[in-house]
């Protein structure tokens, strides 16, 4: 038997859905925070940062001005760049595989994430996992220029597509509304899965939602006997 889906394209968020780097934005969080006399996050309210850029993060959360929250992107970045991107980063569990499974069954994928895009392709070379995507997309280094999730959802169709794929029939998975949100500016349905940074309540309007790795391969792939 082979593996066949009924989607012709994944795309995939990367923080909080294939990759938990919480330790790290954690740490570099306190540094930065403090640096700009704000209170530091504790783990709990790391639910706040982790999927939104970090432009709208600074603002919304601890309410710096627009040129404030860019000076703080900026020092935040220099702070990453320090650290290496991958340093703390882990999988979880099974997502890696199923990766490497949809793209073996002749399904094209690509990330599209919120976060800097020389960062997500350090993650997907860290995790052996570039070789699996057609394509990888995140947001500009500015991350106002391209960060909205419906722009990046854009961006990775438009890669998907000038790489010849098929796009007529994708599929979203992400941890946040906001993926939710970007996903159905472009009628793309979202697969939530419920292991990242969020609210119960942030699964709305997602065409479904998983707790674990194999409630997720089940609706990303199924063996077709006749094949």
């Amino acid at each position: 038997m082979s593996s066949r889906s009924p989607w012709t394209c994944v795309l995939w968020d990367v923080d909080g859905t294939i990759v938990d780097a919480s330790e790290g934005i954690l740490r570099r969080l306190t540094i930065a925070l403090e640096h700009f006399g704000k209170p530091a996050p504790t783990r709990a309210e790391l639910v706040h940062w982790i999927g939104p850029p970090m432009y709208e993060s600074f603002q919304t959360n601890v309410g710096m001005t627009p040129a404030e929250a860019t000076e703080a992107v900026a020092f935040y970045r220099t702070l990453n760049k320090s650290d290496g991107y991958t340093t703390g980063a882990k999988l979880f569990p099974g997502v890696a595989e199923i990766i490497r499974d949809v793209a073996a069954a002749g399904i094209p994928e690509a990330t599209a994430s919120s976060k800097p895009e020389v960062q997500v392709v350090a993650l997907m070379d860290h995790f052996d996992l570039s070789t699996s995507l057609t394509a990888i997309v995140g947001a500009t280094p500015d991350e106002k220029t391209l960060s909205a999730k419906a722009d990046i959802v854009a961006e990775a169709l438009r890669r998907l597509q000038a790489a010849g794929v098929d796009t007529s029939r994708p599929v979203l998975v992400g941890d946040r509304h906001h993926d939710v949100d970007g996903g159905a500016v472009h009628d793309v349905p979202v697969i939530f899965v419920r292991w990242g940074f969020s609210w119960p309540h942030e699964a709305d309007g997602a065409q479904a939602a998983v707790d674990t790795a194999d409630q997720l391969r089940a609706l990303l792939l199924f063996e077709d006997a006749d094949a």
